[in-house]
């Protein structure tokens, strides 16, 4: 008598199969498998890949349904993603429940030959659409890099009655390479991402960049430089400066709580409204109040925005400022080679005013006179014990190397900040501004 093969099924009828015409079935549901891995190689979509998955392993096997359910790890739930046929737009199951739940769960393969007597099963599919599921294949889909669970592939209704102990091996074999395939595409698309984000990024820099002043001021008897260095690719922190048309020099530094793209954003609107309301405001402090009014709505969820503005009169040398919370903000005296701070004459815009704030003294620049002019990012970096830069280490840099060009202590203290700093990128945004008067007019 011939061989006879024996399906896993327990409780159907056996098929009597002759031992040459199952080598044939099995050549040929190799061949397709192979046929469907290399498929799987070349195809560069995640929906293809997850479509040849479904339909590769259904004609493989020689069943009637196939469909792929994805591990969603934040719900904690499978969803069908790719199926060869389905009534139901999408089915979602809990990972604690049904068959290919404990088939994810356990990650083992499972044959289940008589549904409706397996209180794992559920009808409710069945009873939606009409079909009846005689048998069931399901087998775990895993991560081969990481051994992560990305789903579940159930077969269903063998056309030969029953599954056998060799549609489970194939489909064994089979969901190791649907995983590859699966998180190849995973990576390569949250590599296009990260490209994307980064070249959208590096355009946000740019446009940001755009934004700041890309020469210096022309103003008689003045050196000024700046530079500005952001945490990520785009800034919270702003400086601008124009000279007014009654010949007096204004210069704007900003810093928005927090960094990144939503601070640069408030910053960018900001500097639209300063730009328009220069027009308006004949002094810092009447600058500050309209800005107060017009930025409130951007300054949600809890963020505000430490500013400071300032003008120099050509002929006095008197420095006028309005000052919301902002630091650093310096000026140092050549002729007692002494820092003093400009402090603030209100609170950061987004807080509500204090008027209790006394009236600010406003300096007049002597020739070496400086104003040092910058962000917190600036003097709250650590070292690696902890130790913060602090305001007292830029003032004493600041008095040991006043004598030197405004190019050379900005480089200096550049020096010395990036060399104090234990966090490369730095943890904020950093700005500084070096303003100094000259000599007298001829």
């Amino acid at each position: 008598m011939p061989d006879k093969m024996r399906c896993i099924n327990k409780g159907h009828t056996m098929h009597d199969i002759t031992h040459e015409d199952t080598s044939q079935h099995r050549i040929l549901a190799l061949n397709r498998m192979l046929e469907l891995v290399l498929k799987l190689n070349d195809v560069n979509d995640l929906a293809a890949v997850l479509n040849a998955i479904t339909h590769g392993a259904c004609q493989a096997v020689e069943c009637d349904r196939a469909s792929l359910f994805l591990y969603d790890s934040q719900a904690d739930e499978l969803y069908s993603h790719s199926t060869t046929e389905l009534e139901i737009r999408e089915i979602r199951l809990p990972i604690d429940s049904g068959i290919i739940g404990h088939v994810a769960r356990e990650r083992v393969p499972l044959v289940v030959s008589q549904p409706h007597d397996d209180s794992r099963w559920s009808p409710v599919f069945d009873q939606q659409t009409g079909y009846r599921t005689r048998n069931i294949l399901a087998v775990p889909v895993v991560s081969k890099s990481e051994n992560r669970l990305l789903g579940v592939l159930q077969l269903l209704n063998k056309h030969a009655d029953c599954f056998e102990d060799f549609d489970v091996q194939l489909m064994q074999a089979f969901a190791m390479h649907a995983g590859v395939a699966i998180e190849r595409q995973w990576l390569q698309s949250a590599a296009r991402q990260a490209d994307d984000y980064r070249r959208s990024m590096e355009m946000a820099r740019q446009i940001q960049m755009g934004f700041l002043p890309k020469e210096r001021p022309s103003f008689p008897q003045y050196e000024v430089t700046a530079w500005w260095e952001p945490a990520e690719y785009v800034s919270g922190d702003y400086y601008d400066w124009l000279v007014a048309p009654d010949g007096r020099l204004g210069i704007a530094v900003g810093d928005v709580s927090g960094h990144g793209m939503a601070a640069s954003l408030i910053m960018a609107s900001v500097r639209a409204m300063i730009h328009a309301l220069g027009r308006l405001a004949t002094t810092p402090a009447d600058m500050m109040e309209l800005l107060q009014d017009v930025v409130q709505a951007d300054l949600a969820e809890g963020r505000f925005l430490t500013l400071l503005l300032l003008t120099i009169d050509p002929v006095t040398h008197c420095v006028e400022f309005a000052n919301a919370g902002h630091a650093p903000a310096i000026y140092y005296q050549s002729s007692k080679c002494t820092c003093r701070r400009l402090e603030a004459t209100r609170t950061p815009l987004g807080f509500p005013v204090n008027q209790s704030l006394r009236m600010p003294i406003y300096p007049v620049m002597q020739p070496g006179d400086l104003l040092i002019l910058g962000t917190d990012g600036l003097i709250e970096v650590h070292d690696e014990k902890g130790k913060i830069f602090g305001m007292q280490r830029l003032e004493e840099l600041i008095a040991k190397h006043a004598h030197e060009s405004v190019e050379k202590l900005s480089q200096i203290l550049k020096r010395e900040v990036f060399d104090f700093s234990a966090e490369h990128p730095f943890p904020d945004d950093m700005t500084l501004l070096i303003i100094k008067r000259t000599a007298e007019a001829a």
